[in-house]
């Protein structure tokens, strides 16, 4: 349960964040078959999918480093599905960014944001 409340923590944390650096929130915890994407935003005329990942501890790697390649896949499948099911076609470029946060999300020096961070 505390896992949860932390990443829901970090997660508020790295949409905050988005929000001050001028993104414009679409919607947060996007859920399909196929997986769930964090926060969905606009740059503009771009669509933003954010996965947000936070390790409170560095010793066996970094938050960016527990990004898999199925991760990266389930991801995509569920911005496929999203686009699909709200009849977005060529209308928004779309992109996959990373918010990574290493330590306290209470610290907005912690944060790593990695735009197109996989296509």
């Amino acid at each position: 349960m505390e896992k949860i409340i932390q990443g829901s923590q970090a997660e508020q944390a790295a949409l905050d964040y988005l929000l001050k650096q001028g993104l414009q929130l679409v919607t947060t915890n996007y859920r399909c078959k196929f997986g769930e994407i964090d926060i969905i935003m606009r740059d503009k005329e771009k669509l933003i999918f954010v996965e947000v990942r936070q390790k409170n501890k560095t010793r066996f790697g970094k938050a960016i480093n527990t990004i898999t390649p199925r991760k990266q896949q389930n991801i995509r499948l569920a911005a496929r599905c999203y686009l699909h099911q709200h009849r977005i076609t060529n209308k928004f470029p779309c992109r996959f960014d990373v918010v990574a946060i290493d330590g306290s999300w209470l610290n907005c020096d912690n944060f790593t944001w990695i735009k197109q961070a996989f296509w």
